[in-house]
């Protein structure tokens, strides 16, 4: 018997999408056909590739409004904003087209007499991509493109919550007369993601998600001795120094905090900042949230969408509430924003002081439209307040002495360190997490390391 998939929307929790999940026969076909295409692709040349999958982007860019409309209705990105994530999309799929010749180029050895000797990049095989909702293009295509451009086939599970997505990806690369199999999705239930991660037509798994379900993943995974990407939580840190630019500081870890509603893994969830310009910080931001729009995510005047689920954001109040009972000061007037009520997806931003970590809401994810603002005396407070967290991706400093902001990034647990900007991916870099936020690597030419093997050539050409 089939079982349904049923996606609600957080802007009314009407029924937006239905889909039958695979069943086990059409799960077996799907790995057996991306076996097969994965034989042939591999032989294809860097080109070739390229200009498929830049077909791709272009046919995928064309249905821009389309795309923008089914975010805005999946997980409730302002309709304002939804169509940026085709352009950064693009962006980040550009990028890594345009270097694959030069990232998966041979490696040549110095000569030596007699000898010829070489490494070369192969792909793994099959690479199988697990996708989040909160940003599902940006997160699938840092796998997608470098496993389809190495040489490898993919088949995509996406979140419950942006089945489209996956089907819009198959969409553009079919347009873009990608040969059958090469690129695939599944609609899956976690027990058969699991069973998938453990069969033997899997050669890699891009995960991007909780931590919990990297857990999951890992588990699945164990004793395959196969690569896994993980990208999973993030709690990050902004620290403002006294000589920062104060305006400029504001309107961009306000900004690196409530877009998106918060719902991101690299978004601003707890700031830090110097004493001699702390209560001004503070009055500054309280200023700034005020003006945010709280509504439905379809209304072009919104600017503050509501949280994928009323649980997400029921956690969050929760997390608010603990905070304020051990002596929090919330600065919000939630009766501003008279869409949120509890039980509701509709959540008030929120801005807290007299925060410290013994409160969950400096030491634990949020993934919502509230920040703890902390005061600090100097550089290694601010350093040791940082690194304590089980998180590790990103950390920013916003400071005009770029040396001193720079040493303090270079004493930093994380895998991406800002100075004066947050919350964003630059294609050209390695994007990656440390401790609780994940390993392995995706984006930039290192990015094409996780996704193929190194093969030696050793040729004695005198004899």
């Amino acid at each position: 018997m089939s079982k349904q998939q049923i996606t609600r929307s957080p802007i009314d929790d009407s029924v937006y999408v239905t889909r039958e999940l695979a069943t086990q026969e059409q799960i077996e076909q799907t790995l057996s056909k991306a076996k097969l295409a994965q034989k042939d692709w591999r032989k294809t040349s860097i080109k070739d590739r390229q200009a498929i999958c830049n077909k791709m982007v272009e046919c995928f860019v064309a249905n821009q409004d389309e795309i923008a409309e089914q975010l805005c209705w999946m997980m409730g990105r302002p309709i304002k904003y939804a169509s940026g994530e085709v352009s950064g999309m693009a962006e980040r799929a550009s990028h890594m087209i345009e270097i694959a010749e030069t990232a998966l180029a041979d490696e040549k050895i110095a000569d030596k007499p007699g000898f010829t000797r070489y490494i070369k990049r192969e792909p793994l095989g099959v690479a199988f991509v697990v996708a989040p909702w909160n940003y599902p293009y940006l997160t699938a295509i840092n796998a997608i493109i470098p496993a389809i451009m190495s040489g490898n086939s993919v088949v995509l599970k996406h979140s419950a919550q942006t089945p489209l997505c996956a089907e819009q990806l198959f969409k553009a690369f079919e347009k873009a007369e990608l040969p059958e199999g090469v690129f695939q999705y599944l609609h899956l239930s976690h027990t058969d993601t699991e069973a998938i991660i453990k069969s033997p037509s899997i050669d890699y798994v891009a995960f991007t998600g909780s931590v919990a379900g990297g857990e999951m993943v890992e588990r699945a995974s164990s004793g395959r001795f196969i690569g896994v990407g993980l990208e999973l939580g993030g709690k990050d840190a902004a620290y403002v120094r006294a000589d920062a630019d104060l305006d400029y500081a504001v309107e961009t870890c306000i900004d690196g905090a409530y877009f998106n509603s918060g719902q991101s893994c690299c978004g601003v969830e707890r700031i830090y900042v110097a004493e001699p310009i702390f209560d001004e910080f503070v009055e500054k931001a309280i200023k700034l949230v005020n003006q945010y729009q709280l509504g439905r995510s379809d209304d072009p005047e919104t600017t503050l969408g509501p949280l994928v689920k009323p649980s997400a954001a029921d956690f969050v109040r929760s997390q608010i509430n603990d905070a304020i009972k051990l002596g929090a000061v919330a600065h919000i007037d939630s009766k501003s924003f008279p869409l949120d009520k509890d039980g509701s997806c509709y959540l008030a931003p929120q801005l807290l002081t007299n925060v410290d970590h013994t409160m969950r809401i400096m030491t634990e994810e949020s993934f919502g439209p509230v920040v703890g603002i902390m005061k600090v005396s100097n550089d290694e407070e601010a350093i040791g307040l940082i690194n304590d967290s089980e998180f590790g991706l990103t950390a920013s400093v916003f400071s005009a002495d770029i040396a001193t902001a720079t040493s303090i990034g270079e004493q930093l647990d994380v895998g991406t360190f800002f100075v004066n900007r947050c919350d964003y991916l630059d294609p050209a870099l390695a994007w990656v997490g440390v401790k609780n936020s994940g390993r392995g690597c995706t984006l930039s030419s290192i990015g094409y390391h996780s996704l193929t093997r190194p093969k030696s050539f050793h040729l004695k050409t005198e004899i």
